[in-house]
């Protein structure tokens, strides 16, 4: 049965007597607030610190109140007088404080009229649940001359995108000491300044491994200040990846961090048998994603080094990821083995990979996690979309590690969940000597920060 469509009829002036009333109510909520600071740009922490907010009245009653106002001309635009009314001013006073979670109720009523320009007065009254007056004013409209009627225009739905995943690693990985790290060839500005923002936030200490002019040249033309930063000078991008890896087999850096240069060829250098950095388990790259949909941290793996693994490959793949989702704070992660469907198909090789996965898991050569698999996406990461298809899982709806089967999957996956999810997505390559912090030209700040972050985290562990 179709829903009636909600109308909304206006009051023209004529019809308006002293005395007429309007009410609305609605619940407040921290998203209100939060918009309210977005929309504004006051980005007064009274608005989204609810610490300081209890500390700072008298900005909390403001702030809130000032929702509450406009829940005021929220009545005055659709009830009393309605369509058509034009706000002329208002004087109000802020009584007390509002919180996410009170329920206002604002009332409008006629205290006069003024025929010649159309004009009303109404007395402003605003309660919350437990009818403690939170605003008391008046205001002053042009009411309409002419009745209108129409639907009423549903309002668009608006949703927030919170990275607090993030956050919570900088804080962490900043209460240490800042990693000795060989930034290998940054020789372009998002890499110069990635890794000087991410020294000044005390997360690593570089190593400017590169062609010097060139390094300086950057930083003059981007106005970058790389005053007192170690540069180890080199004639090329190969040079670079094979001195950043000897930087570190000296132990004159902890981490390596790629900079302007194939990830290839930085890999090249630290897969050497004799000269590079391999400790006998496969390299893998992992994706730590702030996804603001999602209740948790998302590991996505294999999206960037592995190409179309082997079972064996998957079994170091996997393992790799346990291993930092542990460092990452994650007890027992839950492992999800994808494939586009949830049942083993020998026509699908996915499939039969996960199958012998879990096996594998079960007599001990994964350790650490729970695993399950073949799973779809959605039967991974929704429990409704798992609910439906009658999957009884401890990984269905709630995975904290994804095993996508080849590159393809993984790099389509991690950039839909980007670019369409607003995730952020830290790059970290595991399985060397070392963590290597694999960033791209497209990352932001943030994503910056957060896979240095990862990387002091990983070396504070070992």
């Amino acid at each position: 049965m179709d829903m009636p469509v909600q109308q909304i009829e206006n009051r023209v002036f004529d019809d308006i007597a002293i005395g007429d009333t309007a009410s609305l109510s609605r619940r407040v909520t921290q998203q209100d607030i939060e918009l309210f600071s977005i929309i504004s740009g006051d980005i007064n922490p009274a608005h989204l610190d609810a610490e300081y907010a209890a500390t700072d009245m008298f900005h909390h009653i403001i702030s809130q109140g000032v929702l509450t106002a406009g829940l005021i001309s929220a009545v005055l635009g659709t009830k009393l007088p309605g369509p058509g009314t034009i706000y002329l001013g208002q004087d109000l006073q802020f009584r007390a404080p509002v919180s996410p979670g009170d329920t206002i109720t604002a009332t409008v009523t006629v205290t006069e009229r003024i025929p010649e320009k159309h004009r009303l007065i109404l007395d402003c009254h605003c309660i919350n649940q437990d009818n403690t007056e939170v605003l008391r004013g008046k205001a002053t409209v042009q009411a309409p001359t002419e009745k209108i009627s129409r639907a009423a225009i549903a309002l668009p739905e608006v949703r927030l995108l919170r990275h607090t995943g993030f956050r919570e690693l900088l804080t962490r990985a900043s209460q240490g000491t800042a990693l000795l790290t060989a930034v290998v060839h940054p020789c372009d500005e998002a890499s110069l300044r990635g890794a000087v923002v991410a020294a000044n936030a005390n997360l690593i200490t570089p190593i400017l491994v590169g062609p010097e002019a060139k390094i300086r040249a950057v930083a003059a033309q981007c106005n970058i200040n790389i005053t007192g930063l170690r540069i180890e000078s080199t004639p090329h991008s190969h040079a670079s990846a094979a001195r950043a890896v000897a930087l570190v087999r000296a132990g004159e850096a902890k981490a390596l961090m790629k900079g302007a240069l194939h990830t290839d060829e930085l890999l090249h250098e630290v897969m050497q048998a004799q000269t590079g950095l391999r400790t006998g388990r496969r390299l893998s790259h992992v994706y730590v994603m702030d996804v603001p949909a999602y209740s948790r941290p998302l590991l996505v793996t294999d999206a960037a080094i592995n190409i179309a693994p082997s079972l064996e490959d998957k079994l170091s793949i996997v393992q790799n990821a346990i291993d930092l989702a542990h460092t990452l704070g994650i007890a027992t992660p839950r492992v999800a083995i994808l494939a586009a469907v949830e049942t083993i198909n020998p026509a699908m090789p996915a499939t039969l990979d996960a199958a012998a996965l879990c096996k594998m898991a079960e007599r001990g050569q994964i350790t650490g996690a729970i695993l399950d698999g073949p799973l779809a996406y959605d039967n991974a990461i929704s429990p409704t979309a798992a609910a439906e298809k009658n999957i009884t899982s401890p990984v269905a709806g709630q995975a904290d590690i994804l095993v996508v089967p080849n590159i393809e999957a993984g790099n389509i996956l991690a950039k839909q969940l980007t670019f369409m999810a607003g995730a952020d997505a830290a790059g970290i390559v595991l399985g060397a000597s070392v963590p290597i912090i694999l960033t791209s030209r497209a990352d932001d700040t943030r994503t910056r920060l957060a896979s240095c972050a990862i990387a002091v985290i990983m070396a504070a562990h070992v």
